[in-house]
């Protein structure tokens, strides 16, 4: 697709690999909105990479349903959206509570259904659409003390196959993005310590990706890929 003008919706965007796609899409000419929970370092994110921005909860139906309808009322149509909000939270089986595994769920797996779907009945309506899930490679095997996060990402794999299989009569791309260890704050976040190295994937590294391969023509489409650090150690 040409990104020039394009209109794209990035959830989580106000940090790590969100905002580094925000920025590789606004640095192709597309006219980008980020969302995210918190108003202050939204704005902030917004007002640095120079993008709009909207104030929004992806596990609320409510906010969901509002944050598409406001897009398309400013923007008149959504090209892409991308599913990247998400955090994770680590502990054994022994130990992980219910209201870690509902959190999670609540924003890695029903906040990407929300958002889908609501952007999905404007990409139906229009014939064209790109959805692009991001995922991770822990979606493709789990690993010990990752109960909830792993297991929110093989949902969102299979949802992904999903909608792809309902939408591509629609002339509608959708997309999963596994992201290998990047260096961001969602380790600290949940607690997870991270080996700082140079080699080590930045979000940049996803982004550049995404926008190669929305970049190709839209007879055709890449349905899955993995990014890893080519020498991580």
């Amino acid at each position: 697709m040409d990104l020039q003008g394009a209109k794209a919706l990035v959830t989580g965007g106000s940090e790590g690999i969100g905002k580094a796609i925000a920025v590789a899409l606004k640095r192709e000419g597309a006219d980008v909105v980020i969302t995210g929970r918190r108003a202050d370092v939204l704005e902030a994110a917004a007002e640095e990479v120079g993008v709009g921005w909207s104030v929004g909860d992806v596990g609320s139906e409510d906010d969901a349903i509002r944050t598409v309808r406001d897009f398309v009322e400013q923007h008149g149509r959504l090209d892409i959206l991308v599913n990247n909000a998400g955090f994770g939270r680590f502990a054994p089986l022994v130990e992980m509570e219910l209201s870690d595994m509902e959190a999670v769920y609540r924003t890695n797996v029903f906040g990407a259904f929300l958002m889908a779907r609501e952007a999905a009945k404007v990409f139906v309506r229009q014939k064209s659409g790109h959805l692009i899930n991001i995922s991770s490679t822990s979606g493709l095997k789990g690993g010990r003390g990752s109960t909830a996060y792993s297991s929110s990402k093989f949902a969102l794999r299979g949802m992904t196959e999903c909608w792809r299989d309902e939408l591509r009569r629609h002339d509608v791309r959708v997309i999963l993005v596994n992201p290998s260890e990047v260096l961001t704050d969602f380790g600290s976040k949940a607690g997870v310590q991270q080996e700082q190295s140079p080699n080590k994937l930045r979000g940049q590294e996803i982004a550049d990706a995404i926008v190669g391969a929305l970049k190709i023509d839209d007879r055709g489409f890449i349905p899955e890929f993995s990014v890893f650090a080519t020498n991580p150690f």
